[in-house]
């Protein structure tokens, strides 16, 4: 066994949200090169919101995960990733890797409260995932036939949340080289919501259509999915500054991390179409 493949086999990293969309992910891709996952969500007794669940969840681990359920960038969120990650590291969790947003300029105090820890950090920025077309409220207007989202007709490089976790993982499992760093993730190309629902339309041979509103009308389709209000508040006060074009433009750390290019959104959708995911 080389001495990468031991080190691998002997961490434990604990992944919080280990059933939500990227932490899932993160867990299965750490499980693959013998990392052994502990997960972190509040069907195991953790949660963010108690402070109380927190040490049972890292006591004894190597490395942890953190993704915040709400948002990077959300009330709140900088003091609980900071606390969270000061506790970490008083357990001996020394290497963190924390999933912050790119382009969100109120995700930045909680990389700083990370920083601040005193822990080996590793932030990755990623923005909008291509599962959001298939998992989620997304997806079910999808199913329904028409997409309505407060994007315009802004483009984006979609990024597969598996390469989101494979880079997680690389940087727990590499964590000198990635410790102190920042890698932002995103995939190969550019596309508009109208470009993108044209694609899955094509691969599922469904009529399906795309109708931008303005972001401050895109609240009470929040609250109608579930979204509590004040929620549903930030969240349409950061459609309107991250759909702004600010990431309309490609970023490598997909390719310097893992030696490759990210995978492409049309890959994406001809797995899930031959899935059946957005079957009416």
């Amino acid at each position: 066994m080389t001495d990468e493949a031991k080190r691998t086999k002997d961490t434990t990293l604990v992944v919080t949200g280990a059933s939500g969309r990227t932490g899932s992910r993160v867990a299965r891709a750490a499980e693959a090169v013998g990392t052994t996952v502990r997960a972190a969500s509040r069907a195991t007794g953790f949660d963010w919101t108690d402070r109380s669940t927190w040490e049972r969840a890292l006591r004894g681990a190597d490395a942890a995960y953190l993704a915040h359920p709400v948002d990077v960038g959300a009330p709140g969120t900088a003091e609980a990733v900071g606390e969270l990650a000061r506790v970490a590291v008083g357990l001996g969790v020394r290497r963190l890797v924390l999933l912050s947003a790119r382009g969100e300029d109120s995700a930045l105090p909680t990389e700083e409260a990370l920083r601040a820890s005193g822990a080996e950090w590793t932030v990755v920025r990623a923005a909008w995932f291509a599962q959001n077309f298939s998992e989620g409220p997304l997806a079910d207007e999808l199913r329904r036939g028409e997409l309505v989202f407060p994007a315009g007709e802004v483009a984006e490089p979609f990024v597969d949340v598996r390469d989101i976790a494979e880079v997680v993982v690389a940087a727990v499992r590499d964590g000198e080289r990635y410790a102190g760093r920042t890698l932002t993730v995103t995939g190969p190309r550019l596309l508009t919501w109208r470009e993108a629902v044209a694609e899955i339309a094509a691969a599922t041979g469904r009529t399906l259509t795309y109708r931008p509103v303005p972001a401050h009308d895109y609240g009470e389709a929040l609250v109608g999915f579930g979204v509590p209000a004040e929620e549903a508040a930030f969240l349409t006060g950061l459609f309107g500054t991250l759909l702004d074009g600010r990431n309309a433009h490609l970023e490598d750390g997909v390719r310097q991390v893992l030696g490759r290019e990210p995978r492409d959104f049309s890959a994406f959708v001809a797995e899930e179409a031959a899935a059946g995911v957005w079957k009416a």
